[in-house]
């Protein structure tokens, strides 16, 4: 399951990842309709939900400020507004590689996804950089 973060909705991007994604691909606000959901409230959300991988381009609020949990992936794309239509391209390619490849393969690691690398931590290992990325 993939699930967008608020400020993605609206832009057709589940359209685009189901292309490619069987799973479902819900927006946050699915998980808990009718009420705000505050960016701390997330990680508790996710925990709730089977194996999901939430998809933001928040970084600054996600990014080594969220603790890993195997419960959830996060992958926190560095990029502007302006550029979300790429996310679908980035999340195919990110999900090919060995270490985001399965949904089991995912779980536990928070992820920042840019144009040069890849970087993500998990809550037994410190940070690892992936440099072959070239989005």
């Amino acid at each position: 399951m993939i699930v967008l973060d608020e400020e993605l909705q609206g832009l057709n991007l589940a359209d685009h990842l189901s292309s490619w994604y069987r799973g479902a691909i819900l927006i946050i606000k699915d998980l808990r309709p009718g009420t705000v959901i505050k960016d701390d409230a997330i990680p508790g959300l996710l925990r709730l939900t089977k194996q999901p991988t939430f998809v933001t381009i928040n970084h600054s609020d996600f990014w080594r400020r969220t603790p890993a949990n195997n419960a959830y992936c996060i992958v926190c794309m560095k990029l502007s507004a302006e550029f979300v239509d790429e996310i679908p391209d980035w999340l195919r390619r990110l999900f090919k590689l060995p270490e985001f490849k399965s949904k089991n393969a995912r779980m536990g690691k928070i992820a920042l996804v840019s144009r040069q690398r890849i970087q993500y931590y998990t809550a037994r290992r410190k940070l690892t950089h992936l440099v072959n990325w070239s989005a």
